[in-house]
């Protein structure tokens, strides 16, 4: 099943704890409509501006969600939120390009260092808060994009 033009929900849901540990990852029709409403508003036009990448983490079930230290209120667990990072684009830069281009709800750089290290999380709802966040070890969560943490 597509989700846009180039995401499917096979894509979305793909996790390698999950098929590591047997631990079913199976979306219900509103937790796939949330994944289409992300790929057509954040996912795809990244695609359409940067080219292909892999999506990380996606959907999450409750179950898995515990498995990897999350909360079952987590926003992947309804299908709203992806982790990926673009190969030869840093991180901080795709992040300031959503923030500037997109209708995100939530954008986290997370466990930036420098270029490609850590990865960007990003969620969309309908009318959503326009969040910006940076996360590291040390810190913690800080409000905004930081490039340095």
């Amino acid at each position: 099943m597509q989700l846009s033009k180039n995401f499917s929900l096979a894509e979305m849901i793909k996790s390698q704890t999950a098929e590591r540990k047997g631990i079913p990852n199976t979306p219900d029709d509103v937790q796939v409509h949330a994944m289409a409403m992300l790929c057509e508003n954040i996912l795809q036009p990244i695609r359409d501006e940067f080219g292909s990448f892999i999506v990380s983490s996606g959907f999450r079930s409750p179950e898995l969600c515990l498995a990897i230290g999350s909360t079952i209120n987590s926003q992947h667990a309804k299908g709203q939120a992806a982790d990926f990072e673009v190969a030869g684009v840093d991180n901080y830069e795709l992040a300031r390009w959503i923030e500037a281009n997109l209708p995100f709800d939530q954008l986290i750089l997370e466990c930036y260092t420098g270029g490609n290290s850590g990865w960007v999380h990003c969620s969309y709802v309908e009318n959503g808060r326009g969040e910006t966040l940076t996360y590291n070890k040390q810190n913690g969560y800080v409000h905004g994009l930081k490039e340095d943490g």
